[in-house]
């Protein structure tokens, strides 16, 4: 039996988890709405180089304190080649929906992603998933179809983008689990990498060249994406993952009103329908299993990705290659 002074402890605790959870959301969300705003000027390739060249910044003291080799010459090198490519082609996925797409609409579907990964995690690790998860699957594709509305008539090919993103992402998280015993540095590090080597390809196709401003601009996003990880790290340390990981579809809400504010984005009501019915249908799922798995918690953070290049939604577990990214 606890004492009163370890439950107050505790609560404070969970308290501090919520908040910097809620944060590292806060700085996603500014992450993805800064994005958005580059995409209108300079290509996915561009924006991908660059954020990624300072993020690769950031991890090089990260990279120092471990053994080198293992970051460079991984076991399994294949796996981490394929879930970095993966990663890569979410991220751009992301950017891509987002220049033609309202910010809301592209983080609706990738909010959809561990959905998926609870469906894959059934058909790739051979999980025994069950009925009461299998019907929120089914609730939670339905919730996609709603948001769809008329994109698919309208948008056409880039609300396809989004939905094939968030399906990237998912298999993301999946490759992830199966590399649970990899260091978060080398997933990272590889995930980062891959990114900047795809960038590299891309931008010299519809080169622009920055101004000082925007150039400031294009590194800060790997600067925030790295600072966003962190509060969700240390979130996910402070608290149980059953307390905090709810928090994080308060991505919804900061897409929802950047778009209004910042963009003159107007949702439809179909996609609120559609996001409301995803968020209950995941925050479902997770519950479910942390109450399957009372015993596992999430206590850490593998980076990026992404959302949309920023979202780490952890379908189950307690490994810290469980909780992923796309923003890196």
């Amino acid at each position: 039996m606890s004492s009163p002074a370890s439950a107050s402890h505790s609560r404070t605790a969970a308290l501090w988890g919520v908040g910097f959870m809620l944060l590292g959301c806060f700085m996603f969300s500014v992450n993805d709405a800064m994005g958005k705003w580059l995409v209108g000027t300079y290509s996915v390739g561009q924006v991908l180089m660059l954020r990624s060249v300072s993020a690769l910044v950031i991890l090089i003291p990260f990279i120092r304190r471990v053994d080198v080799r293992s970051v460079v010459r991984p076991a399994r090198p294949g796996l981490h080649l394929l879930r970095a490519a993966g990663s890569a082609m979410e991220t751009g996925f992301f950017y891509w929906a987002l220049s033609y797409l309202p910010l809301a609409n592209v983080m609706t579907f990738y909010l959809a992603g561990p959905i998926y990964v609870t469906a894959l995690s059934a058909l790739i690790l051979k999980e025994r998933v069950g009925w009461v998860r299998w019907s929120a699957v089914l609730v939670g594709f339905g919730g996609v179809l709603i948001a769809l509305g008329p994109d698919l008539a309208s948008a056409g090919w880039p609300a396809l983008i989004a939905v094939a993103g968030s399906f990237c992402y998912a298999l993301l998280m999946i490759s992830t689990r199966i590399l649970a015993g990899a260091g978060e540095t080398t997933l990272i590090t590889w995930q980062t990498v891959m990114a900047l080597v795809f960038g590299a390809i891309l931008a010299p196709m519809h080169w622009v060249t920055p101004s000082a401003f925007d150039l400031g601009f294009l590194f800060l996003l790997g600067i925030v994406a790295m600072a966003a990880h962190s509060a969700v790290n240390r979130s996910l340390t402070l608290a149980p993952a059953s307390t905090v990981v709810p928090y994080q579809y308060s991505l919804i809400v900061w897409a929802l009103l950047f778009g209004v504010v910042i963009f003159d984005e107007t949702p439809r009501i179909s996609m609120l329908i559609g996001a409301a019915v995803i968020t209950a249908s995941g925050v479902f799922i997770f519950l479910r299993e942390q109450r399957l798995k009372p015993d596992m918690t999430a206590q850490g953070a593998a980076g990026m990705v992404g959302a949309p290049d920023d979202i780490q939604i952890p379908p189950r577990g307690k490994s810290q290659a469980d909780v992923d990214t796309h923003v890196l």
